[in-house]
């Protein structure tokens, strides 16, 4: 009885998004390289046009939340007047962690500050000091305050509406207040809801193939196991067939239980490399980052590089590709992120997903970036060598306990790999179950496998190459739909002042 209540809640969204993403799978495995060849020239397109859009879009909305912070709508409670919240500081902050950042930050933890210093550099020279002194200043700008920000404003649309104003959780529905309740039921908000879940199967595909990738380059490097697609494909359907037990477990079960084992896991491995690495030298580089950060914040957030075409490149490949990241990871974090955030203040909200896990970002990056840099630029291990996936096992490797270290980084990006795509499921069960709350398992399975084989066909068709160019064509649609859902959001907080002047 309960199966067939919970499917008369499934949506037109769902069969059309599921088709869309069908014929996606379907088009990528018969013409593979076709698709990589398309990809990558609309990719190219995005990024010589619309380099400038995404810089200034992210910084505008950076700017948003730091006034939303300190504005008379700050203590306005997401949820109803007096609601307490429904998860403690410490279970709320590791699932905002875990759900927004996850295998990402494990991957390129060490692999991106290594390449801003000797590879692709952002400014100087590679292997100079002056890049070396750049290259977390440029992991912190783009794993930092623009990416939280983005997730901020989307999910507090989502916990606003949702929460306070009893809307149902969808895209559309937090555009009510701009295009009324009628158009938003009808043929354009199914569209709304179906780019957004587009968006969201495509950005957690790429974290899914990012930490299939990671793991089969970390089995080949700590066993010699081949780091194939063969074996890419054995990771996905043994991590698909873990995230699908977790649906069944529920939200508070399986996520919150395996969000706190995974951030313990996580900073056991963060403080060990920190007492047995390189101590002093971590700690200057990233007191010399941070500072370096806030001293060159709007400078980094608007460089453009007009006349020097690599340096244009670069900020295509790197800061391009990480805002359209977090655009297309927006409604997928959003939307759990406002689950998980009942009951809190606009003011503790923003304070809490904007700032610490941004600083959390910092603190890895720092640890595990300045030990391979210290490792590299002391001539002990060519750490510049490694390929993007290896980059963390072969500096673990060379401190005492790499090899039990490296283990437990395995099992953090598994771990990572279950809790975004258990997230994700849920999310996506949302979007095409008319914005239900609890979803039903079948709904959350089905989308579970899709994720599975979006993100094979994404290994299938080149690698991390096509997993950024399905981001950042992803990301351009739903950027647009952002800017609606904050002016949205602002023209219900406005109805609202006569009430807050009256409380005060």
């Amino acid at each position: 009885m309960k199966q067939t209540e919970k499917k008369k809640h499934v949506s037109l969204v769902f069969w059309i998004s599921l088709l869309l993403c069908s014929l996606f799978v379907l088009v990528g495995a018969i013409f593979p390289k076709q698709m990589e060849q398309t990809t990558q020239s609309i990719t190219t397109w995005i990024g010589q046009n619309f380099s400038w859009y995404y810089l200034l879009l992210l910084l505008a909305i950076f700017l948003i939340c730091v006034y939303l912070l300190f504005s008379r709508y700050s203590q306005i409670t997401l949820g109803e007047e007096g609601e307490e919240p429904e998860f403690s500081l410490k279970s709320w902050f590791a699932m905002l962690f875990s759900a927004g950042m996850g295998i990402g930050l494990v991957f390129w933890t060490t692999a991106e500050p290594i390449s801003h210093a000797y590879t692709a550099t952002p400014i100087h020279q590679a292997g100079t000091q002056a890049a070396i002194d750049d290259s977390l200043q440029f992991a912190f700008f783009h794993w930092g305050i623009h990416a939280w920000a983005v997730y901020a404003i989307v999910a507090l649309a989502f916990a606003y509406f949702n929460f306070h104003k009893g809307y149902p959780g969808l895209v559309s529905a937090t555009l009510t207040p701009l295009f009324g309740e009628k158009r938003m039921q009808g043929p354009l908000g199914k569209l709304l809801d179906i780019l957004a879940i587009i968006a969201t199967v495509t950005g957690v595909s790429a974290t899914l193939g990012f930490g299939a990738l990671q793991i089969s380059e970390g089995l080949n490097f700590l066993f010699h196991i081949p780091a194939n697609f063969t074996t890419q494909i054995l990771i996905i359907i043994i991590a698909t067939a873990l995230f699908i037990w977790s649906t069944w477990s529920g939200l508070s079960k399986g996520i919150k239980i395996l969000s706190n084992i995974n951030m313990i896991l996580a900073f056991i491995v963060l403080v060990v490399v920190f007492i047995i690495g390189p101590t002093l030298y971590i700690l200057n580089m990233f007191t010399n980052s941070l500072g370096n950060y806030i001293a060159h914040f709007f400078d980094m957030s608007l460089r453009l590089t007009i006349n020097n075409p690599e340096k244009s490149q670069w900020i295509q490949n790197w800061t391009v590709f990480y805002w359209a990241w977090w655009i297309s990871w927006a409604p997928f974090v959003g939307i759990f992120i406002a689950r998980v955030s009942r009951g809190r203040t606009i003011k503790e909200f923003i304070v809490g997903v904007l700032f610490v896990p941004s600083f959390v970002c910092f603190i890895f990056f720092a640890v595990f970036g300045a030990s391979a840099i210290y490792l590299q630029d002391n001539g002990i291990a060519n750490i510049a060598g490694e390929a993007i996936e290896t980059a963390t096992f072969a500096t673990l490797e060379h401190f005492p306990l790499g090899f039990v270290m490296s283990i437990v980084t395995l099992v953090v990006v598994m771990i990572f790999f279950v809790t975004s795509a258990d997230s994700a499921t849920y999310v996506l069960g949302m979007l095409s179950t008319n914005g239900d709350n609890y979803p039903g398992s079948w709904v959350k399975v089905s989308w579970g496998i899709m994720l599975a084989l979006f993100a094979l066909i994404m290994l299938l068709t080149g690698g991390t190459q096509a997993i950024q160019n399905l981001l950042i064509i992803a990301a351009l649609p739903f950027s647009f739909v952002i800017i609606f859902m904050i002016w949205s959001l602002f023209k219900a907080l406005a109805a609202e002042r006569p009430r807050l002047s009256k409380r005060k």
